[in-house]
């Protein structure tokens, strides 16, 4: 078992986490992922409602009585997002492990300290890791250039941005964006973090509720197949690279660019759920990160989180051991 500063700050057995993903982080992946020993986070705007998510959140319980969290994810929507409904909604339910994303989350610290809850921010540059640690946050994931979803604007790789971090950031920190096995959480671990979040990883697992076409197109991409979007809009997004992919990239190096009104048909959430419901793979966009390259397989929760720690403890044990011992 491998033991650090996050796990002990947590309360789980493996410094493994499964990031909140949008229409992904459901009750039935994040009790898997809370089960085998590590912590998952539901992902609260992938619930209709408020009202909804305090539903999923019961299901979720009735699968594990180990620890998992809410994340939410705050960041500019073509519809008004009632953020601190879905709040209330976690913390009434008894949340205590929040994880934020996006825009600055201390307007919300107040009453997330009022009820005991720990924070884990999400950042994507050592300076904004600094600010959350300043403002009070517990923890943070600092994500490389190689995430899906939004890797900001700096685009830093993981190898720089971690060891970056580290040197600088004193409470415990997670390493997000291109792991997926073994090798990935024994380096991040060396480059000074207290564990690993895996996106695009845990959602090609059997306990993920998306269709099994998008599985099949992660086992079978490289490392080649994402594609950047929004960048003239500072709004960078890695997402797989598929047909509307495609478009939306070729829209926005047009003469003039693109604006987000003309963009909307093609990256709607209601899109995005369809595809990752139905399977219909050319409906919309889905984050996915460079990390598919590395995914060969669908298998459970249980069986992808034993093969990380064992393989990380043997490379560990064997490979670098045999090679200080030469």
């Amino acid at each position: 078992m491998l033991s650090t500063r996050f796990t002990k700050l947590v309360g789980v057995d493996h410094p493994l986490v499964c990031g909140g993903m949008q229409h992904v982080g459901r009750a039935e992946l994040v009790s898997a992922v809370a089960n085998a020993g590590a912590l998952g986070f539901m992902t609260a705007l992938t619930q209709p409602t408020p009202e909804d998510l305090t539903k999923e959140i019961a299901r979720c319980r009735d699968m594990t009585d180990k620890p998992f969290g809410v994340n939410l994810t705050i960041l500019p929507t073509l519809k008004p997002v009632p953020y601190e409904d879905y709040l209330d909604a976690a913390l009434e339910a008894g949340i205590t492990l929040i994880e934020t994303a996006g825009n600055n989350p201390e307007p919300f610290l107040p009453k997330l300290r009022a009820a005991g809850a720990k924070v884990i921010h999400k950042c994507t540059s050592v300076r904004h890791a600094l600010k959350a640690e300043r403002i009070g946050c517990d923890a943070v994931s600092i994500d490389g250039f190689e995430c899906a979803g939004h890797p900001g604007e700096d685009d830093i790789p993981g190898l720089i941005l971690i060891p970056a971090a580290a040197d600088k950031v004193t409470i415990p920190m997670i390493a997000s964006g291109g792991f997926g096995d073994a090798r990935g959480l024994v380096a991040a671990l060396a480059l000074g973090a207290d564990g690993i979040n895996m996106g695009t990883r845990f959602m090609v697992t059997q306990e993920a509720r998306v269709h099994d076409n998008v599985k099949q197109a992660a086992v079978a991409a490289s490392e080649r197949d994402t594609q950047l979007i929004f960048r003239p809009l500072r709004n960078t997004a890695r997402i797989f690279k598929n047909g509307v992919a495609t478009t939306v990239a070729e829209m926005e190096a047009r003469p003039g660019g693109a604006t987000i009104e003309d963009l909307a048909p093609f990256v709607a959430g209601y899109e995005g759920r369809k595809l990752m419901d139905e399977g219909d793979m050319e409906a919309g966009i889905w984050s996915a990160g460079q990390v598919v390259g590395l995914i060969d397989d669908v298998p459970s929760v249980a069986e992808l989180v034993n093969r990380i720690v064992d393989g990380a403890e043997a490379i560990m044990d064997e490979r670098l051991g045999a090679m200080r011992s030469a």
